[in-house]
């Protein structure tokens, strides 16, 4: 199965909290930060575990706003 890729942009202070904070919910997600001077990651979340993501994001009143896949945010779009 394949993770489900979300891209956020967040900011730059927030970005190692949202990082500790999935890692400490034991393998729903892992956030890769694309570009810190952005503060664009990407959140890859596993099968399943989409309304976890959700409800941790929620739970943190962090700021995040999704941005579109692309080459534009340091990522190449997958080709299937």
């Amino acid at each position: 199965m394949e993770t489900i890729r979300k891209y956020y942009r967040a900011e730059r202070k927030d970005i190692g909290f949202l990082r500790f904070i999935f890692e400490a919910c034991d393998g729903i997600a892992v956030l890769t930060t694309l570009d810190p001077a952005e503060g664009r990651v990407v959140v890859c979340i596993a099968p399943g575990c989409e309304s976890e993501v959700e409800m941790v994001l929620q739970g943190t009143n962090i700021r995040m706003e999704e941005i579109t896949e692309g080459e534009d945010y340091g990522v190449k779009k997958r080709t299937s």
